[in-house]
């Protein structure tokens, strides 16, 4: 019995694995307004408005939660004396509400006496429409700083602000908390920020566009590399890229929105175009573009090449451009334009460059999310999404797990039939019986249909066995 629990196990988690392969990304959709697609592998959690109470986050892990309006909320993190600890939060109002100028969110990292070592505050500002913002708050160790430095318990604190006229409603929070790798020993960086670095803007791409659809978040963000991309957004839609950047490397963006001949009328802080950084925090915003139905262009303000150093300046933006790894572009247009324009998609061209020569990872070991490997570049190259690569890891590992259950079913099935002709040929001749019966249960020829180990039906691998004991 004990074996034939474990076969039955085995089956029920290959078939689970690959059921939740078969549905990726639809984690938490039904009922969502948003269009936003959550993690499927975040995990329910809620704050606390006492701190106390506060649920801890553990590293390298993703969460969804949820805020109501002038709410303040608590989650845990136990952190060690030597470790950089940084937490992103994402805040996704539901579609077809309102927001108004100064709504939005701060997060804090803030000591077991409440004293606050990072924050960061995201609004929506002039763009009065709702869309996913990002922010994150950090807790860096620095020899020159008396706060914050100990081991023990910390708090993520999370603080929303709605005016009275916007929408009520919770927004969809998703938290990441990611650990930053030890620099590589012997190792030194610079220990102030550049105070200048190349702000030409590149060369247009030379290369032919290319199509290339935008995800819904950044899950399945949509890769590029240096090049030009068309795709279009619709009225109320957000689209996610991303890009690898290494060390030493800078990034440009230009976003091009196409015309359209239904209306001429104007529609201010039309567009958005938002960079952030691997661990999701904001690096800048390219000024909201006004749309009148003609062919307009932003571009992100000239950044620094990345490295680790920029984490020492006084400027967020520069700032934020302290790892390499994935960073992140998102498109915003406005549900606003629909009035005048209609609902349907309107074409943008976005031109990508990545400038400078790849350099060496200040890290020991393995960076993670905060390093530029041969795969990234790949999957840049071909455009896959970061989901696509999770469900490629994910087939992987079931294939691979259904090559081991396969091989121990078969090596099971192949004792059950030695041990069954075994006992059969050293079982006593029952009285009586006749010399073909006998040479038969020897291992001569057997009846068609016939099943060692007992009647018809009993003893079927890989559930039965010899007298029904697998």
């Amino acid at each position: 019995m004990r074996q034939r629990s474990r076969g039955r196990g085995a089956l029920a988690v290959a078939a689970a694995m690959c059921a939740a392969a078969a549905l990726p990304g639809q984690a938490y959709a039904a009922g969502e307004d948003t269009g936003y697609t959550v993690d499927p592998g975040a995990k329910k959690i809620s704050g606390s408005e006492v701190s106390i109470e506060a649920s801890p986050l553990t590293p390298g892990s993703v969460y969804r939660s949820s805020i109501k309006g002038g709410e303040k909320l608590y989650y845990r993190l136990d952190l060690d004396a030597k470790t950089n600890a940084y937490v992103s939060v994402v805040a996704v109002p539901k579609g077809g509400g309102k927001v108004a100028y100064g709504d939005g969110f701060t997060v804090s990292i803030r000591d077991s006496t409440d004293r606050q070592c990072d924050y960061e505050t995201a609004r929506f500002q002039s763009a009065e429409f709702p869309r996913p913002i990002a922010g994150y708050a950090h807790r860096t160790i620095d020899k020159d700083s008396s706060s914050c430095q100990e081991a023990g318990t910390y708090n993520v604190l999370i603080e929303r602000e709605s005016k009275s006229t916007s929408s009520p409603e919770a927004w969809d929070l998703e938290l990441r908390y990611a650990s930053e790798p030890q620099l590589s020993a012997g190792g030194s960086v610079p220990a102030e920020a550049p105070e200048d670095w190349p702000s030409e803007s590149p060369a247009p791409p030379s290369a032919a566009p290319q199509k290339r659809s935008g995800g819904t978040s950044y899950y399945d963000a949509t890769s590029l590399e240096t090049g030009e991309w068309h795709d279009d957004v619709a009225p109320g839609q957000t689209r996610f890229y991303r890009v690898p950047v290494d060390w030493g490397q800078q990034i440009f963006a230009t976003l091009d929105l196409g015309n359209s001949n239904a209306s001429t009328e104007f529609v201010g802080s039309a567009l958005i175009l938002s960079l952030d950084n691997p661990a999701h925090g904001h690096v800048d915003d390219a000024s909201p573009l006004s749309y009148s139905g003609k062919s307009t262009s932003v571009s992100l303000d000239p950044l620094p090449p990345v490295a680790y150093e920029n984490r020492y300046a006084s400027s967020s933006s520069v700032s934020a451009m302290r790892f390499a790894g994935w960073y992140y572009l998102s498109v915003t247009l406005s549900p606003k334009v629909a009035k005048s324009y209609g609902d349907q998609p309107i074409p943008l061209s976005l031109k990508v460059t990545v400038k400078g020569t790849a350099g060496k990872s200040p890290y020991a070991g393995d960076a993670g999310i905060f390093s530029v490997t041969g795969s990234d570049k790949d999957m840049a190259r071909s455009g896959k999404k970061a989901a696509d690569a999770a469900r490629s890891d994910t087939m992987r590992t079931i294939g691979v797990t259904g090559i081991g259950v396969g091989v121990v079913l078969v090596l099971g099935l192949g004792v059950w039939t030695l041990l069954a002709r075994r006992r059969a040929a050293t079982a006593p001749a029952p009285v009586g019986s006749a010399p073909a019966q006998a040479s038969s249960a020897q291992g001569g020829p057997a009846q068609v249909g016939s099943v060692p180990g007992g009647p018809a039906g009993e003893g079927h691998p890989p559930y039965g066995g010899p007298s029904g004991n697998w």
